[in-house]
């Protein structure tokens, strides 16, 4: 019996890079593109975009979790009865935040996993080649986990837990949102003084900042911003590097690592803050950006 299977022939055109082959029975001709890559570049362009994309999303839901937390902390738990805390909910949810991010962050805000356990406070330390130093404020239900979580991401960085609160000071800061009923500095200082504070600053925005001990930034949001009616944008205890050990940053071929790993400790679930002693130099500023937007100042 004669077969029906097809006989083909290779065909090659030396004028492109289309291969064809002719199927001697039925004269049909079939094409193959060979080494076709067109279109690398722009699939990189959109890894790259969405990469960015990506971390402004994580940027936003970080700083509506850090807001229901702080409101939750502040005034209650209780929507109905926090208009504060109602507020930064509602503006969570209109940009897309998951409701069991929100209750985690309510949560948080009473020292508690959504779950009911407690939270405990961690303060993380390393150090990283030349003079890198990095605390990393957390709160858990698993100290041991996060341990192990974290020194497996400084790994990546090639950074070690090592001691480095000596190159940074502790301090309470609270920010309040700049008024639009002419309440500034001078007109806070003698009630912000009298509740404990050590200094008194106007942020670039406007924005009212106060320093104090870290033990007292609750009561001085409530007697600053409770009598002056001044919307409350940040409260808690900050680590800022010491002026003389900060590391000027240069371009660097290890400096993707250092991106990296901040980014990576940044977006832990469990992390509240990540604070450095580095400085800008002449690294370009996209790097810096993108190291700068990972820390907590």
């Amino acid at each position: 019996m004669a077969s029906l299977a097809c006989t083909f022939r290779p065909l090659v055109r030396s004028h492109t890079q289309i291969r064809s082959t002719i199927c001697a029975r039925c004269c049909r001709s079939f094409h193959q593109l060979s080494g076709l890559q067109a279109g690398h570049n722009k699939w990189s362009k959109i890894k790259h975009e969405k990469a960015a994309n990506d971390a402004k999303k994580t940027q936003a839901r970080t700083r509506f979790s850090d807001n229901i937390s702080l409101y939750s902390k502040l005034y209650g738990p209780d929507p109905s009865q926090n208009p504060q805390l109602a507020t930064a909910i509602a503006t969570a949810r209109k940009a897309g935040m998951p409701k069991d991010r929100i209750e985690k962050a309510i949560a948080r805000g009473q020292g508690k996993s959504s779950e009911g356990v407690v939270l405990e406070s961690m303060t993380f330390e390393a150090m990283r080649p030349p003079a890198i130093a990095i605390i990393v404020d957390v709160e858990t239900d698993s100290k041991l986990r996060v341990l192990q979580d974290l020194k497996q991401i400084l790994k990546l960085g090639k950074a070690t837990q090592s001691a480095s609160k000596f190159f940074f000071t502790r301090a309470g800061r609270v920010v309040f949102e700049k008024s639009d009923q002419d309440v500034d500095v001078d007109t806070v200082m003698d009630d912000a003084i009298e509740a404990g504070a050590e200094d008194l600053e106007t942020d670039e925005d406007g924005n009212i900042v106060i320093w104090t001990s870290p033990t007292n930034t609750t009561q001085m949001c409530h007697a600053v911003g409770n009598k002056f009616g001044l919307k409350v944008l940040s409260s808690g205890i900050v680590w800022s590097s010491n002026k003389d050990t900060e590391v000027q940053l240069d371009p660097e071929p290890w400096l993707p690592e250092l991106v990296d790993m901040l980014a990576a400790l940044r977006d832990y679930p469990d992390v509240q803050a990540v604070y450095a002693n580095l400085s800008k130099g002449t690294v370009p500023d996209e790097i810096w950006a993108r190291i700068d937007e990972n820390l907590d100042r």
